[in-house]
C-alpha cells in the first residue's frame, strides 16, 4: 500500500511465535504487492488463521497447567 505497487492474488507464508510455540502456514491466500512483496491477508483468511492459533493456545495452557 505504501509503495503503490500493483496487488495480485497469490499464496504467502504466515509465521508466528507465540506462548512458547512456533506456527508456520506455508501457503495462505493473500494479496501480494508485485513491487515490494508486501503481503496483505483478507479478513476471511485472518479468521481462518486465528482458529488454529486459538486451539494451540488452549493446548499450551493445558500443558502448562499439567506441569
Amino acid at each position: 500500500m505504501y509503495c503503490k505497487g500493483k496487488m495480485e492474488r497469490g499464496f504467502a507464508p504466515f509465521h508466528i511465535d507465540r506462548n512458547g510455540y512456533h506456527l508456520t502456514l506455508e501457503a495462505v491466500l493473500a494479496w501480494i504487492c508485485t513491487q515490494c512483496g508486501e503481503v496483505y491477508f483478507e479478513e476471511s483468511e485472518v479468521e481462518r488463521i486465528q482458529n488454529p492459533i486459538a486451539r494451540l493456545d488452549e493446548n499450551v495452557n493445558q500443558f502448562a497447567q499439567a506441569a
